[in-house]
């Protein structure tokens, strides 16, 4: 295949080394696994959702009330094969967006903020010396990654991510989706697949996109709890009684998956070195002599030792023979082990890139998908579509005419539909606001004509 061919997205395209092993019924080879430009072009020509992606960054502005500027404000940034890196580009139309990511075939694509000027005339507004060039809106967001459990997770490590440990993801999902509803009072939340080894949320509610970085850093502040270090051996310190936030994080969501997965996934107590490190945050040698001595006997019982163990430890904590207060410290091992551990900056600043949805990621070729986080723990980031089995299934069902566009011949036809079922409502929403503010602005204009 040429890769003129390749931009072009003609309706018979068939990737480089497809061969029909029958003709007569055409069935295909599958496509070697990899992930390279030539891949990329029938990715970015056939399956990336380039409308979708536009109307969600420029929040459908079709209103006369709309800030017609307004994604053309916005930065983008691309990194592209040998790491080329291109920031603050901009883009005025969904057939400009488009154009470039099939021409440049970025590796990455990085949204940024909504910026005073075009980002990519920045130097030419600073020479006239009247406008700043800065943030003005951006999304709230939040990048969670699992390498930094790594010190509570023992099937794993750095980039690895298994069916064991991806749990801490479901729970961070679920803690955070449900504060920024209910604490926070926002309603149009994205969360995205990182492609290997996390997720990211965008919170993209207008007053949300409006803040400031003093108010994102106080959001983000309200969600840390996990404040330790390699170094420290008590992460978590809890003040009881809990935080309404907190109590109903670890009765709805931390408790549960500690005890019914994580407990026997990570078997936190199966080794000395490991129980040690749960001995290590209980402020109190007498308990942890006692539990210490306990644990070093041979293990004889045929119920499974880390469901002992820390029911030994439940028991002798909440008890009440010990000094005062150590019954928080069952809660701060759960929290521990399973509350959500957010990269703060990310979050705290307006002008930090994030990826966008939809891209490959080009050490898995896993496509970033978004997760419904009402079914987030149906989530399995082993069977995410990768970008050689999304053209394999091209290949294979292109002949069919029973689908409405390419993506809905591929298994990414799930993932577009839950971006759509988020993006429908926000642009509801958005047309709503607009024509309020609009309706407002026209009133007010009649009120002042009318003396």
């Amino acid at each position: 295949m040429t890769n003129q061919e390749a931009k072009s997205g003609s309706e018979d395209m068939v990737i480089d080394g497809f061969e029909p092993d029958d003709p007569a019924v055409g069935q295909y080879n599958s496509v070697p696994d990899g992930f390279n430009v030539n891949y990329l072009k029938v990715y970015y020509g056939k399956l990336f959702p380039h409308a979708d992606i536009f109307r969600w960054m420029s929040y459908d502005g079709k209103h006369p009330a709309c800030d017609q500027s307004y994604l053309g404000r916005r930065e983008f940034s691309f990194t592209l094969d040998n790491d080329i890196y291109i920031r603050f580009q901009s883009f005025n139309t969904a057939s400009e967006l488009e154009n470039s990511i099939k021409e440049k075939c970025p590796f990455k694509i990085d949204i940024g903020p909504v910026y005073t000027v075009d980002p990519a005339k920045r130097f030419a507004y600073a020479q006239t010396g009247d406008t700043v060039f800065s943030p003005v809106e951006r999304e709230l967001v939040f990048d969670i990654d699992i390498t930094d459990y790594d010190d509570v997770r023992f099937c794993c490590s750095g980039a690895e991510v298994c069916l064991d440990c991806w749990p801490l993801m479901t729970v961070a999902i679920k803690v955070i989706d449900t504060s920024l509803r209910d604490d926070f009072g926002f309603n149009h939340i994205l969360w995205v697949y990182s492609g290997r080894r996390g997720v990211h949320c965008w919170v993209c509610d207008g007053k949300a996109r409006r803040l400031t970085n003093e108010q994102r850093a106080a959001i983000a502040e309200y969600f840390r709890v996990y404040k330790g270090n390699e170094n420290s051996q008590r992460k978590v310190s809890l003040v009881g009684p809990l935080h309404p936030f907190l109590a109903r994080s670890y009765t709805d969501v931390l408790k549960g998956y500690f005890e019914e997965k994580l407990l026997q996934s990570q078997q936190l107590f199966a080794t000395e070195e490991r129980f040690e490190k749960v001995l290590d945050m209980i402020p109190d040698e007498a308990i942890t002599s006692e539990l210490r001595g306990k644990w070093q006997q041979p293990f004889t019982s045929k119920e499974d030792i880390n469901v002992v163990r820390w029911g030994q430890l439940k028991r002798m904590l909440q008890s009440g023979k010990h000094k005062k207060g150590l019954h928080i410290c069952v809660e701060e091992i759960v929290f521990s082990y399973t509350y959500p551990r957010l990269d703060m900056e990310v979050s705290k600043h307006m002008n930090h890139l994030l990826k966008a949805p939809f891209c490959i990621h080009p050490k898995t070729g896993r496509v970033c998908v978004p997760i419904d986080p009402q079914n987030c723990e149906e989530f399995d980031p082993t069977t995410v579509p990768t970008l050689s089995k999304l053209l394999e299934e091209l290949n294979t069902r292109g002949l069919r005419g029973d689908a409405d566009n390419d993506w809905d011949k591929t298994s990414l036809g799930r993932s577009i539909k839950i971006f759509r079922s988020f993006l429908q409502p926000l642009l509801k929403s958005c047309k709503e606001e607009l024509e309020r503010d609009y309706n407002a602005r026209v009133q007010q204009m009649k009120n002042s004509l009318s003396w």
